[in-house]
C-alpha cells in the first residue's frame, strides 16, 4: 500500500467514557419541517392557539387551531411515529362507544408538511358492530407573526375574513405589508362556520379515510399543494429533495454506535433544514433551527457549513454566495447595515416592524463577518473550484474592511460591538441573550464589548486571507495579513489573559476592563488558534474542571460564577456546538486526551437524547443527574447541533485538508470511536474513501497531486492553520 495514503499510529488513545446515561425524556409532541415551513403540534396532532404551536409558512402562522373530534370529543394520543422530517403519523383513540368500557375506534392522522399541510385521516373500527360517527376538524387562523407566537403576544387581527362553502373553509387577512390567506378543503366534507365535518358509518373491523388539505395564500396567490393527492408522496418535491440529499451524502460507518446514531440523525436533520431563495435555487443554505429560526442566520449558517463541510461542501458554497449577495452596502442605523458587514438574520413575515431592526434583513452580528472570511478559505482548502472562491474575494475584502474600520475596531484595536438603536440586539456575539456577558460577581458588562472568541474569529479571518493570497499568487498580500494576525494574537494575549487565574477573560467591556467571568468562550479561542501555545494546557485545565465541564458538555458559564443558572439560555447551560468546537480546539493544540474526554461526554449526551443533539441542554453535573436534562425551549432540529457530530468525527480523525497545497492531514481514531469508513467524501471534485482505526488511516481516490500525511507530521502547506507544536499536537507553518 502506498505511503501516500496510509498513516500508522504513533500514539494510543483510550476509551475513558463512563457508563452510558439513562434516556432524557422530553415533550412527546411533533415538530415537522420542510424548507422554511414547519408545524409544531401536540402529541395527538392537534394545534392549540394559546400554545407555541401551529402551521407556519413564510414566518406567518397559517393555522392556529386544528382539533380533530370524534362525536364532538377530542382523541387521546397513543403514539407519534416519525417518518421523514416533513412527515409523521399520530396514532390516537376515540372515547369508548356507548355501552363499552374500552375504546374500539382508532384514529390515525398521517401529516405531511410543506408549503402548506395535508392530513390523511383513517378511522378504524375494531368493534363488533358498525360505528356511526361524526368526525370533524375545527380549524382557525390568527395569521400571527412568528415573533408574536414565540413571545406569547396576541396579534389582534380584527380584519380576518372567513367563509364556509361546500367542502372548504377560507380565511383572508389584508395588511399593510400584503395579504395572507388559507384554504382548507376535504372531499366529502360539510363546511360550516369554522368546522369541516363528516358523518360516516364505519363497519365492524373496517375503516374509513379522508384527506384534508391546507393551502396558504400569499398576496392573493394560492400556493400549489406540496403533496398533491393525485400523485404518490414519493413524487412530491419535498420527497425528491430529501432523496437527492441522501443520494449526494457520503456513506458513513463508524464503530461507535453512539456516534453512528448521532450522524444518522444529523444527516436527516441537516437535509430537513435546507432552504433556498427561489431566485437562486442553486444555492442551498441551512436554516438555524425549528421552530423559531427557520430562516437564514449568518452566524448559524456559517458555523453549520464549517462543521458539516465534510459531508456537504456544496452547502458551504451556497451559504457563501447567498451571504455575499446580501452583504451590507450602505449605512442604516435601524438595521445596523454597514458596507461589508455580513447579516445576522433574514425574515419574510408580513409585518417587518416586528423583526429586529424593523426590516427584512438585520445585520447586528459581530461574528458573522469574520466567520464568512474563514469559511471562504475553508471551502478552498476542501477543494472548492478556485474560480468560485476567487469570485468571492471582493466580498471577503469588503468584510475585512468592515472588521478593521474605526467604528468596529478603532477604540481598543479589538473587534467590538455596540448596537445602534434599542431596536437591535444588546449583545451581538453567539451568546446574545440580554444577560449573557457578566463579571464573576454577576455585574452586567457595559458596551461596547470586545468578546474573546470574536478576536479568535478575527485572527482566523486574517490567517484565512493570508492563505487565500498565497494560493492566488500574491505573496505580498499574504505577508500583510499574516503579520496582522500575529500582531492580533500577541495583543489579545496581553489584554485578555488573567494571570492570577490562569485563563482568559470572556471580554473587554466599555471601560476596557477585563470581564473576568469563567466561561466557555476561551475554548473557541483554541479552535481558531489565537491562544498562545504555552497557555493551551492551562486553558484546557479550566475548561475540563468540574466548574465548567458537567461530564456531558462544557457549560457556557461556570457554576462558581454569581450569574450561574443551569437552566438559563447562556449562563450555565451546555450548547453542543460550543462543546464540539472546543473539542476541536483541544485537538488542534495536541491535547488529545482532553479532546476525547469532551467528545465522549457529548456522545453520551446524544445517546441520552436518542441520537439527536439538542440546541442546548441544562448545565447540571453528571454526578448529580443520571442524564442530561432537556432545556424546555430548545430548537429541534437545530442546525449547529445537527452539524456537531460531523465536527466530532472530523476531530477524531484529526482531518484537515489543504487541496491547493496538495496535502491532507489525518490520523488514527481513539478507541472510543473504534473504526471509521467514509465513502464518497467530496475533496476537490474527487470522491475519496477514508478508512481508519486505532492504529492507522488510509485514504483512497485522492485528487492528483494530493497526498496523505500524518496528523502530527510537519505540514506541507506553509499556511496550514495550526499553532506551533505542543506535545503530540499538529505543527503550524511559519506565518
Amino acid at each position: 500500500m502506498s505511503d501516500d495514503r496510509i498513516v500508522n499510529a504513533t500514539t494510543s488513545r483510550g476509551d475513558r467514557r463512563a457508563e452510558p446515561p439513562t434516556r432524557a425524556l422530553a415533550d412527546a409532541g411533533a415538530s415537522l419541517v420542510e424548507g422554511s415551513s414547519f408545524c409544531v403540534s401536540a402529541s395527538n396532532g392537534d394545534l392549540e392557539p394559546f400554545r407555541q404551536q401551529g402551521l407556519f409558512v413564510r414566518d406567518t402562522r397559517m393555522i392556529s387551531t386544528w382539533r380533530l373530534l370524534v362525536d364532538n370529543a377530542p382523541v387521546e394520543p397513543l403514539a407519534t411515529i416519525p417518518a421523514e422530517p416533513y412527515e409523521c403519523t399520530f396514532i390516537t383513540r376515540a372515547v369508548p362507544r356507548p355501552g363499552h368500557d374500552d375504546p374500539t375506534v382508532i384514529v390515525e392522522r398521517r401529516r405531511l408538511v410543506g408549503a402548506g399541510m395535508r392530513d390523511d385521516v383513517t378511522v378504524r373500527n375494531f368493534g363488533t358492530e358498525t360505528a356511526g360517527l361524526v368526525v370533524s376538524v375545527e380549524a382557525e387562523t390568527d395569521f400571527a407573526d412568528l415573533f408574536e407566537v414565540k413571545e406569547g403576544r396576541n396579534p389582534h387581527h380584527a380584519r380576518i375574513r372567513h367563509h364556509a362553502s361546500g367542502n372548504e373553509l377560507v380565511y383572508m387577512l389584508e395588511h399593510a405589508g400584503g395579504s395572507r390567506g388559507v384554504r382548507i378543503r376535504a372531499s366529502g366534507a360539510h363546511a360550516s362556520s369554522r368546522t369541516l365535518s363528516f358523518t360516516v358509518a364505519v363497519p365492524a373491523q373496517g375503516s374509513w379515510s379522508t384527506t384534508i388539505e391546507v393551502l396558504p395564500i400569499i398576496d392573493e396567490d394560492e400556493l400549489e399543494a406540496a403533496f398533491p393527492t393525485n400523485r404518490p408522496v414519493a413524487e412530491a418535491v419535498a420527497a425528491r429533495r430529501m432523496q437527492l440529499w441522501r443520494d449526494r451524502a457520503p456513506e458513513v460507518r463508524v464503530g461507535s454506535s453512539r456516534l453512528q446514531q448521532a450522524l444518522d440523525h444529523s444527516e436527516r436533520d441537516l437535509g430537513a433544514l435546507r432552504i433556498v431563495d427561489q431566485d437562486h435555487a442553486e444555492d442551498e443554505v441551512v436554516a438555524a433551527g425549528a421552530p423559531w429560526f427557520m430562516a437564514l442566520f449568518g452566524r448559524d449558517s456559517l458555523l453549520t457549513s464549517w462543521m458539516s463541510i465534510s459531508m456537504a461542501p456544496h452547502v458551504a458554497l451556497g451559504t457563501l454566495r447567498t451571504l455575499a449577495r446580501l452583504q451590507g452596502h450602505r449605512t442604516d442605523l435601524m438595521t445596523e447595515e454597514a458596507p461589508g458587514r455580513i447579516l445576522h438574520e433574514v425574515r419574510v413575515g408580513m409585518d417587518t416592524t416586528l423583526a429586529l431592526g424593523g426590516g427584512r434583513v438585520y445585520y447586528g452580528s459581530i461574528d458573522s463577518t469574520p466567520l464568512f472570511v474563514m469559511l471562504a478559505d475553508e471551502a478552498l482548502r476542501w477543494g472548492a473550484p478556485r474560480q468560485e472562491i476567487e469570485a468571492l474575494l471582493p466580498a471577503v475584502d469588503a468584510a475585512l474592511d468592515w472588521l478593521r474600520s474605526p467604528a468596529v475596531s478603532g477604540r481598543l484595536g479589538f473587534v467590538e460591538y455596540q448596537r445602534s438603536t434599542d431596536r437591535g440586539l444588546l449583545h451581538q456575539g453567539w451568546k446574545d441573550s440580554h444577560d449573557a456577558i457578566t463579571f464573576s460577581d454577576g455585574r452586567a458588562a457595559r458596551t461596547p464589548i470586545a468578546l474573546a472568541e470574536v478576536q479568535g474569529y478575527t485572527y482566523g479571518a486574517f490567517r484565512a486571507r493570508a492563505h487565500l493570497a498565497d494560493v492566488f499568487g500574491d505573496p505580498a498580500t499574504a505577508h500583510v495579513w499574516s503579520a496582522r494576525a500575529q500582531d492580533l494574537k500577541e495583543r489579545f494575549d496581553a489584554a485578555f489573559w488573567l494571570a492570577d487565574r490562569a485563563r482568559y477573560a470572556i471580554a473587554l467591556d466599555g471601560d476596557a476592563h477585563q470581564v473576568d467571568a469563567l466561561a466557555s468562550n476561551m475554548g473557541q479561542c483554541l479552535w481558531t488558534g489565537i491562544v498562545r501555545e504555552d497557555r493551551a494546557a492551562q486553558v484546557a485545565a479550566a475548561l475540563l474542571d468540574p466548574d465548567l465541564f458537567t461530564g456531558f458538555g462544557i457549560r457556557t458559564l461556570a457554576r462558581s460564577m454569581r450569574a450561574f443558572n443551569p437552566v438559563s439560555y447562556h449562563n450555565g447551560s451546555v450548547w453542543p456546538h460550543d462543546t464540539a468546537l472546543i473539542a476541536a480546539g483541544l485537538a488542534r493544540y495536541g491535547l488529545l486526551d482532553a479532546a476525547d474526554t469532551v467528545l465522549n461526554g457529548l456522545l453520551d449526551t446524544a445517546c441520552a437524547f436518542g441520537g439527536r443533539l439538542p440546541e442546548l441542554f441544562c448545565g447540571f453535573d453528571r454526578s448529580s443527574m443520571p442524564c442530561p436534562i432537556p432545556y424546555p425551549a430548545a430548537c429541534t432540529p437545530q442546525a449547529w447541533a445537527a452539524a456537531s457530530p460531523f465536527q466530532l468525527l472530523r476531530t477524531a480523525l484529526q482531518l484537515e485538508p489543504c487541496v491547493p497545497h496538495g496535502v491532507v492531514h489525518a490520523g488514527p481514531v481513539p478507541t472510543s470511536i473504534g473504526s471509521v469508513h467514509l465513502a464518497g467524501i467530496d475533496l476537490g471534485g474527487a470522491a475519496i474513501t477514508i478508512d481508519a482505526d486505532t492504529e492507522r488511516v488510509t485514504i483512497d481516490g485522492l485528487p492528483e497531486g494530493v497526498r496523505l500525511v500524518g496528523a502530527t507530521d510537519a505540514p506541507e502547506c506553509t499556511w496550514q492553520a495550526r499553532p506551533e507544536p505542543l506535545g503530540t499536537g499538529r505543527p503550524d507553518g511559519p506565518a
